[in-house]
């Protein structure tokens, strides 16, 4: 790629925007963030309300701006939207908020068109697809489901437990939103944990100290996903005690992953059907790329290495699950990558690699 005056563009303004956008300027460059909310904090005034981060604030920090307050808090889903609004203010980026990217165009020099909701047609000499994943809940199809007329949503969706207050609800997922949002559902409403599997549990403290410590000081935080994988085989829920006893007691009752909805219910594995007023599932969400399609982009598994893309020059990502560790798509994860994906993207804007990043044959997506 021939070096170029055209700007870097930063899609996405939530954690992975704004790191990439600092990533950017440390490197020498003047980045423009395109961001489709209403102020750059991403999609976290969208959780639901009682979201706590699960790691303490001391490790829940970008680059350059400590969260701030007692360090082995854990921050709520508020207190995160105030401290990226703080981000942005102290980021020297140009930010267009209300401005949602629809597509991007490969150009003939090597170089992309960005083109918005608004009508910009913005040329650019690389791409930081910075989105994450929220846009994009994944909601499994089950038999049944289109006639199902309760209220059926997915975790993305749900806000609070006093809404459901005396209905029968059935949570879907074994991992930790799930769980969180069942176990406060189960002061309200009549509720199960629907799962596949028996949930499985990582204790929140080790001889005193948070988990994360231990993931800082031992490294682990940085594993690859094959390292990971090997260690831990199943997704766990972090646990202080008090879901794990929740589930032992019945107080929040489990059942094995009903096999299909019957119009006013579901019908669990054993055959028999039940009256459920709502549904909600906690099955995870898929890479939000759409945007990416002209470019041939697979939206589920986008090729990339550590966040480089192996099939487009000036093309990166930030945000991806394990797209170089355990903790790639967190706060305390992003800024690490966004510095890697930084360096090869410049390199390749200022001529100093030509080709994308180099995909080993046994490279994951």
């Amino acid at each position: 790629m021939r070096p170029s005056n055209d700007p870097l563009i930063v899609i996405g303004a939530g954690q992975s925007g704004l790191a990439a956008a600092r990533a950017a300027l440390t490197a020498g460059l003047r980045p423009i963030v395109l961001h489709a909310g209403a102020e750059p904090v991403g999609s976290w005034p969208d959780y639901y309300d009682s979201l706590t981060l699960f790691s303490p604030a001391r490790y829940s920090s970008l680059p350059g701006l400590p969260f701030g307050g007692d360090p082995d808090r854990y921050p709520h889903r508020d207190e995160v939207v105030a401290y990226l609004r703080r981000c942005a203010r102290v980021l020297d980026a140009e930010i267009r908020n209300r401005t949602r990217v629809v597509a991007v165009h490969g150009r003939a020099d090597g170089g992309y068109l960005v083109r918005t909701d608004t009508g910009d047609e913005i040329p650019a000499a690389g791409v930081i697809a910075a989105t994450g994943s929220f846009g994009r809940p994944h909601l499994p199809s089950l038999p049944g489901q289109a006639d199902y007329a309760g209220d059926l949503r997915h975790v993305a969706h749900y806000r609070r437990p006093q809404a459901y207050a005396g209905r029968r609800v059935v949570v879907v997922g074994a991992g930790n939103s799930a769980v969180q949002v069942a176990y406060e559902l189960a002061m309200h409403a009549r509720t199960t944990l629907a799962t596949r599997e028996p949930v499985r549990f990582l204790p929140q403290r080790i001889r005193g100290r948070d988990l994360h410590h231990w993931l800082h000081v031992t490294g682990a935080d940085r594993l690859p996903r094959s390292a990971v994988t090997r260690l831990i085989r199943h997704a766990a829920v972090l646990d202080t005690g008090r879901y794990r006893d929740a589930l032992a007691s019945g107080a929040l009752p489990r059942q094995e992953m009903f096999t299909a909805f019957t119009p006013d219910g579901v019908r669990w594995r054993d055959g028999t059907t039940e009256k459920v007023d709502a549904v909600i599932f906690a099955t995870g969400y898929r890479p939000d790329l759409d945007y990416l399609s002209p470019l041939g982009v697979d939206r589920n598994a986008p090729r990339q290495v550590g966040g480089v893309s192996t099939t487009h020059a000036g093309l990166a990502y930030l945000g991806l699950e394990f797209q170089r560790s355990f903790a790639s798509n967190t706060l305390r994860g992003v800024g690490r990558d966004a510095a890697h994906v930084m360096n090869a993207v410049v390199a390749q804007l200022r001529g100093e690699s030509s080709r994308p990043a180099a995909r080993p044959p046994d490279a994951g997506r």
